[in-house]
């Protein structure tokens, strides 16, 4: 392994020294630096060292941004041995936002900030969750059922074990995801975190479950509590006498981040106005009361309710027209993904599957996945940054067995316009598909759901379906991925968009060619 010692060292010395350092953070490809003064770094020095591609400097955020590579843990690790870990604590206090480099369109500007956010607070855990998603994919393809290989049953020990540990980071997404948003948005993390994990805790859904009932000595599914009816939306339990709608927080990321946004200002004055002998106790208690409370009584029936009328949108388009339908929705749905809005439409989808054998609502989401996964191959095959190449792939993969968050946060979003262009390629074969009445016999989907496409009859009703249904989702396949790939190639990314703004960068590829 390479001695990062003397690089990190030039890098202080051309960023102005120790004395002109702040803070200092880092994402996956660069070191993030808070300056005292930013005209005091000589970036044609830092872009002049082998080890560096270039810099950048964000106005947005107030960074100065050495762009690293795949390296850059290592070189940071030696920045905070030699610079100590005064650089390491509270960062995002540091930032810094410029008027006039973000949308003056209020509505605008605040897309910009919530997708920041989403996208920075995903990052740190993009790669655990391509892994999960590739080891749920192979993994699936040994299950008997999907006509692949057929060596594991969905019932067997083995199966349960290494599909839990696949899934782990999904269901954990809101501690996880918590403890990462805090962190850039200055909250208390563990506190956030522990939001989190109030939020999926079993006993809270629990609540809210249908009770077992025995009726003639057989077990069955009682109905789930109702405590009153509000625009469609079910309020399952009570806080304080308050009626509350309580979602299924497992597999989300926006109610968390609400709750990181919300756990700053309450922190911050519990700090200013509590005496500092009580403060490491009851600054925490006091903020994860409120914060957890507030997530529970606003936050889960406001999410709730949006998303039963969006339920309710997406049901009536496909009873209208599928082809609409899958235009629609096809271009849309991943950003319902983005809010955890998706969540209510998923109980729809797989009641379908349960009481008719099929679903095309699943159908039309299946595209969206593999566009996803289309726009982030066409990133990978486009870019000449290894360290791009080295998220881009996984993610890709990920999304074609199913699992999008990797593209989706990794690559897609965070360069705006391959998540569009992408989303659009999800229109188009979600279209083709609903024109061509296709059907879908399954759960899984993407590429790696195949085979819930290739039966011709339903394997639960027996009805006849499409005769050609293998060759239609072949066919509708071909459109999704070639168009996201070309709209993608040609409108939604290129390498300068990874440079941000600012400082210029003279040879982006200087320090990948020389290795």
């Amino acid at each position: 392994m390479a001695d990062y010692k003397k690089l990190a060292a030039d890098i202080i010395e051309a960023v102005g020294g120790e004395e002109n350092i702040t803070k200092a953070i880092h994402c996956i490809t660069r070191l993030r630096f808070y300056l005292v003064d930013k005209d005091k770094a000589d970036s044609e020095k830092l872009e002049a060292m082998d080890g560096v591609a270039g810099v950048v400097y964000n106005a947005n955020l107030g960074q100065y941004q050495v762009v690293i590579g795949q390296a850059v843990a290592d070189v940071y690790d030696e920045i905070v041995a030699q610079l100590g870990s005064r650089v390491v604590e509270g960062a995002d206090d540091h930032t810094v936002i410029e008027e006039n480099n973000v949308s003056k369109n209020p509505v605008a500007r605040a897309f910009q900030v919530v997708v920041g956010t989403i996208t920075g607070s995903m990052m740190p855990i993009i790669g655990l969750l391509a892994a999960g998603g590739m080891i749920n994919g192979i993994l699936n393809m040994f299950v008997k059922g999907n006509h692949i290989f057929e060596l594991i049953s969905p019932t067997d020990p083995t199966y349960i074990i290494i599909s839990t540990l696949a899934m782990a980071p999904f269901y954990f997404l809101p501690v996880l995801v918590g403890y990462a948003a805090a962190k850039q948005l200055g909250s208390d993390p563990y506190v956030v975190a522990a939001v989190g994990g109030f939020m999926i805790h079993p006993a809270l859904q629990g609540l809210v479950a249908a009770p077992n009932i025995i009726q003639n000595g057989e077990i069955v599914a009682g109905k789930a509590p109702v405590v009153m009816e509000f625009f469609g939306v079910t309020f399952n339990t009570s806080y304080f006498n308050i009626p509350v709608s309580l979602p299924n927080y497992a597999y989300t990321i926006f109610p968390i981040i609400v709750a990181a946004w919300l756990a700053r200002p309450i922190g911050s004055w519990l700090k200013k106005h509590m005496p500092l002998a009580l403060r490491s106790i009851f600054v925490p208690m006091i903020t994860f009361f409120i914060v957890a409370s507030l997530v529970l009584l606003l936050v889960g029936p406001v999410i709730s309710i949006v998303s039963s009328a969006l339920a309710s949108v997406i049901t009536g388009l496909i009873n209208l027209n599928l082809t609409i339908a899958g235009a629609i929705i096809g271009g849309l749905y991943q950003v319902l993904v983005i809010f955890g809005l998706h969540w209510l439409v998923i109980p729809i989808l797989t009641q379908q599957i349960v009481t008719t054998g099929e679903s095309n609502i699943n159908m039309i989401v299946s595209f969206t996945m593999l566009a996803q996964g289309a726009g982030a191959l066409t990133v990978f095959l486009k870019t000449r940054q290894q360290s791009l190449k080295g998220l881009a792939l996984p993610a890709a993969i990920s999304a074609f067995c199913g699992v999008t968050e990797p593209a989706m946060y990794g690559i897609n979003l965070k360069y705006m316009r391959v998540f569009i262009m992408s989303s659009i390629g999800a229109a188009a074969g979600a279209a083709v598909a609903g024109l061509l009445d296709l059907h879908m016999y399954g759960f899984s989907g993407s590429l790696i759901g195949f085979p819930n496409f290739a039966a011709t009859t339903n394997p639960l009703t027996h009805a006849a379906g499409n005769p050609n249904n293998f060759i239609v989702f072949w066919i509708a396949t071909a459109v999704c991925i070639v168009v996201s790939m070309t709209l993608v190639w040609f409108f939604g990314f290129k390498d300068s968009d990874t440079m941000g703004t600012g400082l210029e960068k003279k040879n982006v590829f200087k320090s990948a060619i020389n290795k």
